[in-house]
C-alpha cells in the first residue's frame, strides 16, 4: 500500500502502522480513512496529503 505526505508538515501516514491514536487501525490504506480525519502532528485536513515515491 502507498504511502501518503501531509504536505502542510510532512507527516508520512503509513499504512502498515496507521494512526492507532487517531483511530485508524494498522493495515488501513489510506482511500478508507474516514474524510473528516486529520494529520496527526499538525491538524491538516486528509485532502493535504499526496501519494508518495515510497511504497509499492
Amino acid at each position: 500500500m502507498k504511502k501518503f505526505e501531509c504536505m502542510t508538515c510532512g507527516y508520512i501516514y503509513d499504512p502498515a502502522a496507521g494512526d492507532p491514536d487517531g483511530g485508524i487501525a494498522p493495515g488501513t490504506a489510506f482511500a478508507d480513512i474516514p474524510e473528516d480525519w486529520v494529520c496527526p502532528v499538525c491538524g491538516a485536513a486528509k485532502e493535504m496529503f499526496e501519494a508518495t515515491e515510497e511504497g509499492d
